[in-house]
């Protein structure tokens, strides 16, 4: 239940987000942010094996922001960076999360809930970093003229 409340906060948050100007500390105060996270590894219940978090971090970065970076877009409105989303970017981020939910209980059974919980914070770490430096890097090429 909790996942669906913070789901529908997260929506809220991101439609009223998609209103306002884009900048530069929009764009990386959420991963830096988010990086901070990575303290739950010094508890040894969060600890996996390296190469799982690997996996989980090139499973985010490669194929969970794949649709997110077809599905934004910068443009430039005279003097302001706006966001533009395609209509399928919401439905993204619902198939994304039903995607989550279900792949977070069917890893319950098989490792600890707080080692599941490690995998899918790296996971969406690399989703979030590879979508974020990507707006970083459109940012800059619109406003550098």
């Amino acid at each position: 239940m909790s996942s669906i409340v913070g789901f529908v906060a997260v929506m809220a948050w991101r439609i009223r987000e998609g209103r306002t100007a884009v900048t530069i500390r929009k764009i990386l105060i959420p991963p830096m942010g988010m990086a901070t996270g990575f303290c739950m590894f010094l508890v040894p219940a969060f600890r996996v094996p390296l190469a799982w978090g690997a996996v989980a971090f090139v499973i985010g970065a490669v194929l969970l922001a794949y649709p997110l970076l077809r599905t934004s877009r910068l443009t430039l409105d005279g003097e302001t960076v706006m966001m533009r989303r395609s209509r399928a970017f919401f439905a993204i981020v619902v198939v994304l999360a039903v995607v989550r939910i279900a792949a977070h209980s069917y890893l319950d059974q098989l490792i600890s809930v707080q080692q599941t919980a490690a995998l899918f914070f790296v996971l969406a770490f690399g989703m979030i970093l590879r979508w974020r430096m990507s707006m970083f890097f459109e940012y800059r090429r619109l406003t550098a003229s």
